[in-house]
């Protein structure tokens, strides 16, 4: 009988699985199907839940980073996310306590303001965008 009840949930949980496609419960259905084999060759309950519980976790834990790393591997960044990184020029003085300062990047004036208030940066000088806030750019001066 506890066969049958590892095996309604595995299924279940890979339904749900397949429903939201974002690596949330494949983990739990291997662990179901641990279960269900323990059941099968006559364990223990208490070993078929720490079977079920066991492996969950240590696959949850080691395996969905990789998992999702390599799902997001061919995924190209668009739009501010693909900005980050990137240098631009600044085109209007950025001083963050008289709040001015802009970038052009891709022929687009961003608002952009610097990480420590006290760091002023020119026109002209070529920045690193370390990242988006809101509408604004974070930057820091490149190395001459």
């Amino acid at each position: 009988m506890n066969v049958i009840i590892w095996l309604v949930l595995l299924v279940g949980l890979l339904v749900l699985e397949a429903m939201t496609a974002g690596l949330t419960s494949i983990w739990f259905a291997a662990g179901a199907l641990a279960g269900a084999l323990a059941a099968y060759f006559g364990a223990a309950i208490v070993v078929q839940l720490l079977l079920f519980i066991g492996i969950s976790v240590v696959l949850f834990v080691f395996t969905r980073p990789l998992a999702i790393r390599f799902l997001k591997k061919g995924v190209t960044k668009t739009n501010v996310d693909g900005m980050v990184g990137k240098t631009a020029v600044v085109s209007e003085k950025i001083d963050n306590l008289a709040q001015t300062g802009k970038i052009l990047v891709n022929d687009i004036d961003w608002m952009a303001r610097t990480e420590d208030d006290r760091e002023i940066i020119e026109k002209g000088a070529v920045v690193k965008i370390q990242e988006i806030q809101g509408v604004r750019a974070i930057v820091s001066k490149t190395a001459d």
